[in-house]
């Protein structure tokens, strides 16, 4: 008998945030209505403002919060790699791999709707956003010394613009399955992060003159 604990129960929040998630990245932030939110929840569209003050609240609540939540998990990866600096790569772009496979609403609705998110909350998301791109800057020049900061960070951004592509690969049915695709996306990650520093000093590579 399995000792591993069950699952902690879904708040009423995060099954809100959920199905706003996806609603939006179907239909966009004006195309979907607070009744349409709170149908797909089994709530009136009023007992949401129980939770949220309305769809903008939702929608910073979604940005804000994914961009903490990768950066806390890119700092715990980190915190919890030991002294392999692959290692602990490793962990980051599985960590990143499971937002983008788990999440793939989410991407779609930060790519559409960032800029409708007040400012104070657009800065934090992006101020979120560029610790966690120093957080890989810095694992990934451990990793690969040669390429300089510029190069390496151009890389890592690469990188996310990879596997963030999640949403546009296909259906679902068309591609590997979970277990495959996240394999595929590592190893392309990898080889990505792998071809940077191969080019350093290769005449027509990043530090050919």
């Amino acid at each position: 008998m399995s000792n591993a604990p069950a699952p902690a129960p879904t708040s009423r929040r995060e099954q809100i945030l959920k199905e706003a998630a996806r609603l939006f990245a179907e239909r966009g932030f004006h195309g979907v209505g607070v009744d349409e939110i709170g149908a797909a929840v089994g709530i009136s569209g009023p007992g949401l403002y129980r939770h949220f003050a309305g769809k903008d609240a939702m929608l910073a609540e979604l940005l804000v919060g994914i961009s903490e939540r990768l950066l806390d998990g890119g700092r715990m990866r980190v915190a919890e790699g030991g002294e392999s600096p692959g290692a602990v790569l490793d962990a980051l772009i599985d960590g990143h791999i499971d937002f983008a496979l788990d999440d793939r609403p989410l991407i779609t609705v930060h790519d559409r709707e960032l800029d409708r998110l007040r400012e104070a909350d657009r800065k934090r998301v992006r101020r979120l956003q560029r610790e966690y791109v120093e957080l890989w800057v810095t694992v990934v020049r451990e990793v690969h010394p040669a390429p300089s900061e510029a190069e390496a960070r151009a890389a890592v951004h690469a990188v996310f613009g990879l596997l963030n592509s999640t949403p546009h690969l296909g259906r679902p049915g068309s591609l590997p399955g979970r277990t495959d695709m996240a394999r595929l996306l590592r190893r392309l990650a990898l080889g990505a992060f792998g071809a940077m520093a191969d080019g350093v000093g290769v005449a027509g590579g990043p530090s050919a003159g």
